[in-house]
């Protein structure tokens, strides 16, 4: 996985022919000015060890011109009678005819184990990609459908209905709209979101932030669980982009709302720590299953038995938008019951409220 990062084979085989010349005029130089401290047996094995290397990078026609340059610089330049290729010794005739072929044979097995690996990798990762559309597939086709269901039909009880129904009933169906909508504007975000994060296009427009007003801003009014925030004073202004902090922080609201026990209390805290912006969402519910929360930030991971409801995509969002701010994002049992997300985002800070206004 790693000389994948390279990416060689994309280069042009002209590139890739003259990049193995280097490696290979780079390793018999060392071995040359050696020569009087190693063998020239030692050397041919050090040679068939490069081309092993450019078999491993490039394509087959490098791969078998290197074999082609070692064994031609072995004779030349190591084997008695120096620089010449007439070889008089027949043991190292023999060597020598051995060292081609087996150069041969290690660029080619080289080579073609390293295609066996890369066809098994592509083919995991067409399975991976297959399975993570699948699931990706299985759990929008509800949470698409459903808001979408939901506004259908209230808007047609309200056409065909409209001067039998009551302003109670009109209300009541209008509200249902309102929700669905909500909640199918956020599956869409969400699927927006994660696209942002999978292409790499996702770069914080850092600006000065009040997180004291975003989070009072984004506290929702409901009975269970009860959300509470007690703004800090002299909390100093962050630098981060806060729109990716405001979609961190909702995602981790909806999840409290969405899973959390009837009655569960949710305590928000924001400070300064060490040059960096923290934020804790904790709460008194049930927490997560031991064995499980090393998953939640994964992409469309749900803990088992849980309702049904959302996409998995939310704390995985919330986990990559946190990563694009070089910052951290945990997630913990309390002792006293309960889990809690720690968030820690190194960010300048300032005390100048006013600089919110240049």
């Amino acid at each position: 996985m790693y000389l994948r990062k390279f990416k060689t084979r994309k280069k042009s085989i002209l590139i890739q022919t003259c990049i193995s010349l280097l490696i290979v005029v780079l390793v018999s130089t060392v071995c040359f000015i050696l020569a009087k401290f190693i063998d020239y047996k030692v050397t041919a094995l050090l040679l068939l060890m490069a081309v092993s290397l450019i078999a491993i990078l490039f394509d087959i026609i490098p791969v078998l011109l290197s074999a082609i340059w070692t064994a031609l610089l072995l004779n030349f330049f190591f084997i008695q009678p120096l620089f010449t290729f007439h070889i008089t010794n027949s043991e190292d005739i023999l060597m020598f005819l051995m060292y081609f072929i087996i150069a041969l044979v290690n660029a080619v097995l080289t080579f073609k184990i390293r295609e066996v690996e890369n066809k098994a990798r592509d083919q995991a990762e067409k399975e991976n990609t297959i399975q993570l559309y699948s699931t990706l597939l299985n759990s929008l086709s509800h949470e698409l459908r459903t808001p979408i269901a939901t506004i259908i039909g209230a808007i047609d009880t309200l056409k065909e209905n409209k001067t039998k129904l009551s302003n109670q009933h009109q209300t009541e169906l209008l509200e249902e709209i309102d929700k669905a909508s909500i909640r199918l504007n956020r599956q869409v975000e969400n699927l927006l979101n994660m696209s942002r994060l999978e292409t790499a296009l996702l770069k914080p427009k850092l600006d000065w932030c009040d997180m004291n007003e975003l989070v009072c801003s984004l506290l929702p009014s409901t009975k269970s669980p009860i959300f509470e925030f007690l703004p800090v004073d002299h909390l100093p202004l962050f630098k981060l982009d806060s729109g990716l902090i405001e979609e961190v922080i909702q995602n981790l609201i909806h999840n409290a709302i969405q899973y959390t026990p009837e009655g569960t209390l949710v305590n928000i805290e924001v400070k300064q720590e060490s040059g960096s912006c923290v934020i804790l969402i904790s709460d008194n519910g049930q927490g997560f299953p031991a064995d499980e929360i090393e998953f939640v930030f994964d992409k469309f991971y749900r803990l088992a038995n849980t309702k049904t409801g959302g996409s998995g995509l939310g704390l995985s969002i919330a986990k990559g938008f946190v990563t694009a701010h070089k910052g951290q994002i945990h997630l913990e049992n309390n002792n006293s019951g309960g889990a809690k997300f720690t968030i820690i985002i190194p960010a300048e800070t300032s005390y100048l409220k006013n600089i919110k206004n240049e």
